[in-house]
C-alpha cells in the first residue's frame, strides 16, 4: 500500500464537522463549485455553434461528421481526464489537482477560441474535456472533505446542479452569438470561448485561497500541515461567526502512507464494497439515460417537429428548472434523507418520462418544454445525488478515483451510447415527420432511471449528518488495540 510513515491518533475530521457555516465556506463553494457553471456554458454554447463553425466562411468548414466528431472527442477526453487526474488526485492531493485541472481547462478553451482548422478543433476539445472531466474527481472530493457533515449533502448537490446556472447563461447567449444582424459570425463562436476562459480565470483567482484537504494530509504523513490548516480555518470561523468552537471527543487512528496503489483501491471498490458499486452504477447510468432521453432530443423535436426557429429560450427555460430543483431540494437529502430523496426522485421522474412519451404526438413546444421542466426540476436533484453519493461512501483514500469512474461510467454512456441510439431515432423520425418515433428513448430512460431509484431504495446509505469516516472506514485506519479496521463490516 505504498511506504508507511507513523501512527497517529487526530481528531480532525470531528473538528472540521462540528464547525458552524461562515463565510469561510463560501469560499470553498464559491472557489470549488463555480466550475460547473463553465461546463454548462461550455457544452450548451458548442451544441449551438454547429451550424457556425460548418459554415467555411464563419468557421472552419466543419462537416457534420466532424461536428459530431467533436462532441465524441470531448466526451472521451472527459472520460479519460478524470481517470487520468482522479487518480492523481488521491496520489497527490485535492489542492494539486483542482489548480491543475482549471488550468488546462482555461488553456484548452483558448486554444479552441484560436482554433485555424477542424484537427486544431478537435485537440482542444479533447483537451477542454480532460480538464472538466479531471475537475468532477478533483473538486467533489476536496468539498466532501471541507464541508461540515450537516451540510454536505445540500452543498453538494446545490453545486453539482450549477451545471444548468451555466446551462441557462450559454442558451441565452447564443441569441444575440447566433444573429448575424448583431454580431459578426466569423468571431462570435471565437467570443464565447473566450468568455469562458475569461471566467475560469477568475475562478482561480478565488481558488488559490481553497486550502488543501486536512483529511488528506494526515493521512499522507503531514499532519503538522494539516494541524495548522484546521487551526486557521478554527480561527477564522469563531471570527466570523463570533461563537465558541465546543471541545471534540471523537478521534480516529491511522496509519500513514505515502502512497495506496491503484490494486487496493479496486479491490476496495468491486470487493469489500459490491453493493455501494451496484447502487453509484445504477445511479450514474440512470441519470446519463435519462438526460439524453429527452434533452439530446429537446433541441431537434423542437425545430425538426414543432417548429421552432431559436431554441434559446426554451432550453434556457428547461435549464432554469434543473437548477432550481437541485437548489430548492438539497436541504431535503440532509433532513429527509439520501435515500428516500434519491429513491422519490429517481422513480417520480422516471415515471413522468415514461407517461410523457405516450402523449408526444400531442404536444406542442410549451407543453413539452413544461413537462420537461417538471421532470427535471425533481430529476436534477437525483442526477446530483448520484455525484454526492459516489463522493461519500467509499474510504478517503479511494474517493477521488471512485468519483471518476463512475462518472467515467456515467459520461461515456451518456455521452457515447445515449447519441448513438437517440440518433438514430431522431432520423428516423424525422424521415416520417412523426415525432412519436423518439418515444422509445423516452422509454429506455424512464427504465432506467426507475431501476436506479428501486436500487437507492433496497442498498442506499444513510449518509445524512454522518461523517466521512463513518460512513466508509479510511483503509488506513486501525482499532485502538492496533489492529486493521475492516471496511467491509461498515454498512453496504
Amino acid at each position: 500500500m505504498g511506504a508507511e510513515t507513523g501512527r497517529i491518533t487526530t481528531d480532525i475530521p470531528a473538528r472540521l464537522d462540528r464547525l458552524p457555516w461562515a463565510k469561510w465556506h463560501w469560499l470553498v463553494v464559491i472557489g470549488l463549485g463555480t466550475v460547473w457553471i463553465l461546463d454548462g456554458l461550455e457544452v450548451t454554447i458548442v451544441g449551438s455553434m454547429s451550424t457556425a463553425l460548418a459554415d467555411p466562411k464563419t468557421g472552419l468548414g466543419m462537416s457534420s461528421y466532424q461536428v459530431g466528431l467533436a462532441g465524441a472527442v470531448y466526451v472521451a477526453g472527459a472520460c479519460l481526464g478524470a481517470l487520468f487526474f482522479g487518480q492523481l488526485t488521491d496520489r497527490l492531493g485535492r489542492k494539486k489537482l483542482f489548480l491543475v485541472t482549471l488550468a488546462v481547462y482555461t488553456l484548452a478553451t483558448v486554444l479552441t477560441a484560436f482554433s485555424m482548422n477542424p484537427t486544431w478543433y478537435l485537440g482542444a476539445r479533447f483537451l477542454t474535456g480532460a480538464g472538466i472531466g479531471g475537475e468532477y474527481a478533483a473538486i467533489n472530493s476536496a468539498i466532501d472533505e471541507l464541508i461540515p457533515a450537516k451540510y454536505r449533502g445540500r452543498i453538494d448537490v446545490a453545486i453539482n446542479g450549477s451545471f444548468w446556472v451555466g446551462a441557462a447563461g450559454g442558451a441565452l447567449l447564443t441569441i444575440p452569438l447566433l444573429d448575424p444582424t448583431l454580431v459578426d459570425q466569423s468571431w462570435g463562436w471565437r467570443a464565447a470561448f473566450g468568455l469562458g476562459a475569461i471566467l475560469a480565470v477568475g475562478i482561480l483567482v478565488v481558488r488559490r485561497n481553497v486550502p488543501e484537504s486536512p483529511r488528506w494530509l494526515f493521512i499522507h504523513g503531514r499532519e503538522d500541515e494539516a494541524e495548522r490548516i484546521v487551526t486557521s480555518i478554527e480561527k477564522t470561523v469563531t471570527d466570523e461567526t463570533g461563537s465558541r468552537l465546543e471541545p471534540v471527543s471523537d478521534s480516529i487512528t491511522i496509519r500513514q502512507r505515502k502512497t495506496i496503489s491503484i490494486a487496493l483501491i479496486a479491490r476496495t471498490v468491486f470487493t469489500l464494497y459490491p453493493k455501494r458499486t451496484v447502487l453509484c452504477f445504477s445511479l450514474f447510468v440512470g441519470q446519463a439515460f435519462l438526460y439524453n432521453a429527452f434533452f439530446f432530443t429537446y433541441g431537434d423535436s423542437l425545430t425538426t417537429f414543432l417548429g421552432v426557429k431559436q431554441t434559446g429560450w426554451y432550453i434556457a427555460v428547461f435549464a432554469v428548472s434543473n437548477f432550481a430543483g437541485a437548489l430548492l431540494l438539497s436541504r431535503l437529502f440532509d433532513t429527509i434523507g439520501r435515500v428516500r430523496m434519491i429513491t422519490f426522485t429517481y422513480i417520480f421522474s422516471g415515471v413522468v418520462l415514461g407517461i410523457t412519451g405516450f402523449y408526444l404526438g400531442s404536444v406542442t413546444a410549451v407543453t413539452l418544454t413544461l413537462i420537461g421542466s417538471l421532470i427535471f426540476f425533481f430529476a436534477s436533484a437525483g442526477a446530483s445525488a448520484a455525484y454526492l453519493t459516489a463522493s461519500e461512501v467509499f474510504p478517503m483514500e479511494t474517493r477521488a478515483l471512485c468519483i471518476a469512474f463512475f462518472y467515467a461510467i456515467g459520461t461515456a454512456v451518456g455521452g457515447i451510447t445515449g447519441p448513438l441510439l437517440f440518433g438514430k431515432l431522431i432520423d428516423d423520425a424525422s424521415a416520417s415527420g412523426d415525432i412519436t418515433g423518439i418515444a422509445p428513448g423516452y422509454y429506455l430512460g424512464a427504465v432506467l432511471m426507475v431501476a436506479g431509484g428501486v436500487v437507492a431504495a433496497f442498498l442506499g446509505v444513510k449518509a445524512e449528518g454522518q461523517s466521512l469516516e463513518s460512513i466508509a472506514q479510511p483503509l488506513t485506519a486501525e482499532d485502538a488495540d492496533g489492529s486493521d479496521l475492516k471496511p467491509a463490516a461498515a454498512p453496504a
